[in-house]
């Protein structure tokens, strides 16, 4: 007997397919070898979205770190005026930026988008920092409500443990989108990221790991959810590398781990904020018991070798790699951030072969954020003194 379906907020197969700008100079031909070509400038990042954009992935995610690159939210808002049709998934992490004025960036950001903006609420500790999780979450908890109340309400109060705050919202602050503002994107594994999902969240993410460790973790974050009268939708952050035979495909993963040192590629890893996280010491505890660093079939784990966060691949030719997207989509998963070295011609090979084959939609469509039915009141403002 099939075990009974997740539930999910989004029924339909179709699915949100992004892609990733590398902002945080996560961009290589060979893995820890740096390449001046494929830095992190606004030139080779914001080249990834227009051409992203052009050949019609959903959504593209735009990471953010401290170590290096470029700052997302800036970013985000030169690309805004550059791309049509594609969503923005900015990453933003909670409490870097006082709440009420986090609202009303966010907000200017979805006018400029005219509603293609989404979220990916990040939990991690704040640059120079550290702090246990249950305090992190919990500050990531209030900058939510606060986000929705100014997104949602006429005013602002709020009491919490590290914000208090009573504050009229202006116009500014309410967003294009309508019934709620952007979607909230969020991944985390722990106890106390599955409860702040589960409460606020639209879409949650996953890093690789075994079908069946994804959906334990799918049916575990959907029960919580359910105590709470919600539902949520499923996504994978996953890289890709897909070429004309399964052969060819291997020898590209092989060839992108062939230059690496390994302490080189450690040291790389160790940068990022999240390299100590759950959900990147499980998928190392994957790697280690693997063969050939692959921890199931057509999933690669070498990338994890140098890089926090995301870890793995799929290997294939086109229809080894949609055969799996779609084991994945009937699973129950609606939202794909993919992306794979270097990152703009990993893009066209996989709209070349894969992308048209699926069935898409934007997530934010499909739940009902829609642009704001009458135009925003001009905002007042007082004359300086």
């Amino acid at each position: 007997m099939n075990p009974p379906p997740i539930p999910i907020r989004t029924p339909d197969p179709a699915v949100e397919v992004a892609w990733f700008s590398a902002l945080c100079s996560d961009d290589y031909e060979f893995l820890g070898v740096p390449d001046g070509t494929l830095r992190s400038s606004f030139e080779h990042c914001s080249n990834i979205v227009r051409r992203s954009d052009e050949l019609g992935y959903q959504n593209i995610l735009m990471p953010s770190g401290w170590a290096s690159g470029q700052e997302t939210l800036p970013f985000a808002a030169a690309t805004a005026v550059l791309t049509k049709q594609i969503h923005h998934l900015v990453a933003v992490r909670m409490g870097e930026i006082h709440p009420p004025m986090l609202a009303r960036h966010l907000a200017t950001l979805d006018h400029l988008l005219k509603g293609r903006l989404t979220v990916n609420i990040i939990s991690s500790d704040l640059p120079g920092a550290r702090e246990e999780s249950a305090a992190r979450y919990a500050r990531s908890r209030e900058v939510i409500e606060i986000l929705k109340q100014c997104w949602t309400q006429p005013e602002l109060h709020y009491r919490g443990q590290h914000y208090q705050l009573d504050l009229p919202t202006t116009d500014p602050a309410k967003p294009y989108q309508q019934n709620g503002g952007p979607l909230l994107y969020f991944g985390g594994i722990s106890p106390d990221a599955v409860q702040l999902c589960a409460e606020h969240c639209d879409v949650f993410l996953m890093w690789p790991e075994t079908e069946e460790r994804l959906g334990e973790t799918m049916k575990l974050v959907s029960s919580k959810a359910a105590t709470l009268g919600r539902t949520l939708d499923f996504g994978l952050r996953i890289h890709v590398v897909v070429r004309e035979t399964e052969s060819e495909a291997r020898a590209a993963a092989e060839r992108m781990l062939s230059k690496l040192d390994a302490t080189k590629g450690a040291e790389i890893k160790a940068r990022a904020q999240d390299h100590q996280s759950a959900g990147v010491k499980r998928q190392d505890e994957l790697r280690a018991q693997s063969k050939d660093d692959y921890i199931e079939e057509h999933v690669w784990s070498g990338i994890g070798r140098a890089r926090s966060g995301c870890g793995s691949a799929i290997v294939g030719d086109p229809d080894q790699v949609y055969a799996k997207l779609q084991r994945y989509i009937a699973m129950g998963m609606r939202a794909f951030i993919l992306s794979g070295y270097p990152h703009l011609a990993e893009c066209e090979l996989f709209a070349r072969y894969v992308l048209p084959r699926l069935k898409t939609c934007k997530l934010s469509e499909v739940q009902g954020r829609k642009p704001a039915s009458t135009p925003v009141t001009p905002l007042t403002t007082a004359p300086r003194k």
